[in-house]
């Protein structure tokens, strides 16, 4: 599909951390027009006033939410809101020509049962359905037609991404998956919370929910589908004390005899057509830095023939590559776009 005039995008929660990373992505992609931005809490107030980053930059002005005028100006709305809204409000786009991007877990569930397990009554089953889960580099065909796209969780692009090939494959055992993963603080979101404060972080290091965190439904219910049958993990999420950035190590059992070089061999054929997916070479690891601000995801591997464990490490930036890069990328697929287009940005070095 060749686009012949610019994409017109609303981003639809605007305010929150992932939604200013929508706007400093879209303003600066080649192919999209940013039409309308919408906030509860700031309508009336320009986006420069409530991120000071966007000022001589984003002209914008932040306005209240109304489905028809969306429905009208934008070919595309971003959904950069807390779970339980959108499922409110993607039916009142149904029936216009706006395909829309749902950053909250509210469609990355096929199985009704699982997303009302760890969040509550869904509202509009219906389009469960017809939604697509937007991992970009495993799903891209299934994205390229869909109208609804559920972008995946952070965590769960992070560790889903490096088990894929091996749990597909058959590589590895479905049983004794073990994901240890760290965020930054931003993860959190940007509403005010005792566990998020400076004091509360800054110098510490700490686990939480662990087991119960409604991320793992998320992976169970992918893996599962990779695998051709049931597979249950134990995931353990942890708290570091930086603004950005993610790292997944993730833990299996090997049902094959490989050693770390093979290993590094199933990745990168896996992703040699994924311009986002970097495979570590062998004898390195990644580090969250690699990636702050980009939609890369770096990927390493290890195996431990002792134990006959595979170990895989991955790094995202959380806000990007775990929230609005990949619901860019998802557009661009959805419209034919290069799936790269207004991704590019070099990393900082330092």
């Amino acid at each position: 599909m060749t686009q012949s005039k610019k994409i017109a995008a609303a981003v639809v929660g605007a305010t929150g951390y992932a939604g200013a990373e929508l706007v400093r992505i879209l303003w600066d992609h080649p192919g999209v027009e940013l039409t309308a931005l919408t906030s509860r809490q700031y309508a009336g107030q320009a986006i420069a006033d409530i991120f000071p980053a966007f000022r001589g930059i984003v002209p914008l002005v932040c306005e209240e939410f109304d489905a028809q005028s969306i429905g009208e100006r934008a070919d595309v709305a971003f959904l950069a809101l807390p779970h339980k809204l959108p499922m409110a409000i993607v039916p009142k786009l149904e029936g216009t020509h706006t395909k829309v991007v749902d950053l909250s877990a509210d469609f990355r569930f096929s199985n009704q049962a699982a997303y009302e397990s760890v969040y509550q009554p869904h509202t509009s089953p219906e389009l469960l359905q017809s939604s697509v889960y937007g991992l970009c580099e495993l799903y891209r065909d299934q994205i390229a037609k869909a109208s609804i796209i559920g972008n995946p969780g952070c965590y769960p692009t992070c560790s889903l991404l490096p088990l894929a090939p091996f749990i597909r494959q058959g590589f590895i055992s479905t049983q004794g998956i073990v994901i240890d993963a760290k965020s930054g603080v931003s993860g959190a979101g940007r509403g005010l919370s005792l566990t998020s404060h400076f004091c509360e972080v800054q110098e510490g290091f700490s686990a939480y929910k662990v087991a119960d965190h409604r991320h793992c439904p998320e992976m169970e219910e992918i893996l599962s589908m990779e695998a051709g049958k049931e597979v249950r993990i134990t995931f353990v999420p942890h708290l570091i004390p930086m603004s950005r950035g993610m790292l997944a190590t993730s833990y299996s059992m090997l049902k094959k005899n490989m050693d770390t070089s093979a290993a590094l061999k199933i990745l990168t054929a896996f992703y040699k057509d994924c311009p986002f997916v970097q495979i570590c070479p062998e004898g390195t690891l990644p580090g969250t830095s690699h990636v702050r601000g980009t939609n890369g995801i770096h990927i390493a591997a290890r195996v431990d023939q002792h134990a006959n464990r595979l170990i895989l490490v991955s790094v995202i930036d959380n806000l990007v590559k775990g929230a609005a890069g990949q619901a860019v990328q998802n557009m661009n697929i959805m419209f034919g776009l290069p799936e790269n287009a207004g991704l590019n940005n070099t990393p900082y070095p330092l």
